[in-house]
């Protein structure tokens, strides 16, 4: 296989498994208010839910590296995929009584989602062309959103026409297909990995090291802490802030998350073509950081007067910034990590970035049962964007 067709092969297989991944873990979101009249609680506790997720992928992603190294990304990334199946498998069987199935079910997906990005990053460090780094990274992230764009489109027709559960079981069946999919290019794209590697608690913890002597890799780390928080909060909450404080139907507040999600593609594959070319990464993401703020303000005033196109373009702007952040991070980490380390880099990397999403949505829930609204919420995350972009560029400018 040449260079060329190697770049290209990983870059798809990653890009199609982050695909399937994120429509797993937003699943539960695009359906809240279906799925929170079957169990009998409220919709807004969906964040307890996503912060379940990110809580197991935050654990996760810091012990991938070894197996990574172990096993190789294409493995990993099949045994993440079989996971978040059976996690959104076991919710569309679980009984309206039993909610702790629900809560080990999204612990389980979480154990799937956590460790794809450092087994992505592992293969694309090594198979990437150099001059288009941040691009080739933008594009494998835009996974995230189109997986959670594809949900928003297609679960809640699903859903309407089968029911919930059915829509969750059709889900988990195209995962176990994807797995099979890509076995016959795991031993070409899993050559570098060493079967004798050595797995411990110890080797678990020890790339959080690397954050501390590294003063690039921290300042990335923090900053995607409350980036990846305002992103979660945009997706998990942005269907029923539409359903329940502007009047949304079910359907039009899912093609609005889809919006968001689609302009979250857009965004990555653009923000990473500017940092290859015009702008420092740093600047970039101090950029999106405040633009994603200004987009939450936004949100967090609207009324039922404003036109729903109105707010399906300002979810596309949100969804550009809040969202189009990760693959001009990821990019960075992977360029500052020593060679064929990435995975394990990336993976203490993303330790911070999951505990952001598990403080997040938690967060934006308790701040909206508390007010009985949820533009306090978007206000306050808004408000940890902007704060966060105006760190990074104060230790640029030191």
């Amino acid at each position: 296989m040449t260079v060329a067709r190697t770049a290209f092969v990983a870059l798809a297989a990653t890009l199609a498994i982050q695909v399937y991944t994120s429509f797993a873990a937003t699943a539960a979101a695009v359906l809240a208010p279906e799925i929170a009249r079957a169990f009998g609680v409220e919709a807004r506790w969906i964040g307890a839910f996503v912060g379940l997720v990110y809580a197991g992928g935050m654990f996760a992603s810091l012990a991938s590296g070894g197996f990574i190294e172990r096993h190789g990304s294409i493995r990993v990334s099949q045994a993440c995929v079989v996971l978040c199946a059976l996690g959104v498998g076991a919710i569309a069987v679980a009984p309206a009584h039993a909610l702790a199935i629900v809560a080990v079910a999204a612990v389980v997906i979480g154990l799937g989602y956590g460790p794809i990005t450092p087994a992505s990053s592992q293969l694309l460090q090594r198979t990437a062309p150099p001059a288009r780094m941040a691009l080739t990274f933008s594009i494998k992230q835009t996974g995230v959103p189109a997986g959670a764009a594809l949900s928003g489109a297609l679960l809640p027709a699903l859903a309407l026409a089968t029911g919930w559960r059915v829509a969750f079981a059709i889900a988990a069946l195209v995962g176990l297909a994807i797995v099979v999919i890509a076995q016959p290019i795991r031993a070409g794209l899993d050559a570098d990995r060493n079967p004798k590697g050595h797995i411990s608690v110890a080797s678990i913890f020890a790339p959080l090291a690397l954050l501390r002597e590294s003063r690039g890799l921290r300042d990335l780390a923090l900053v995607s802490f409350a980036y990846s928080a305002t992103q979660m909060c945009l997706t998990s909450f942005l269907v029923v802030h539409l359903t329940e404080s502007l009047r949304f139907s079910l359907v039009a507040a899912g093609l609005a998350l889809t919006s968001a999600t689609l302009g979250g593609v857009a965004g990555r594959i653009g923000w990473g073509y500017v940092a290859d070319r015009w702008l420092a990464p740093r600047v970039v993401l101090a950029t999106i950081g405040f633009l994603a703020g200004l987009c939450g303000v936004l949100m967090a005033i609207a009324t039922t007067t404003w036109s729903p196109v109105a707010i399906a373009v300002l979810a596309a702007l949100f969804g550009a910034t809040a969202i189009g952040w990760n693959g001009v991070q990821l990019s960075e980490v992977a360029r500052l990590a020593p060679p064929g380390r990435a995975g394990k880099v990336t993976g203490a990397t993303g330790f911070v970035t999951f505990a952001g999403v598990v403080v997040g949505p938690p967060s934006f829930a308790l701040l909206s049962s508390a007010t009985g609204s949820y533009r306090i919420g978007f206000m306050a995350f808004a408000g940890a964007s902007i704060t966060a972009a105006l760190g990074l560029l104060r230790r640029r400018i030191q």
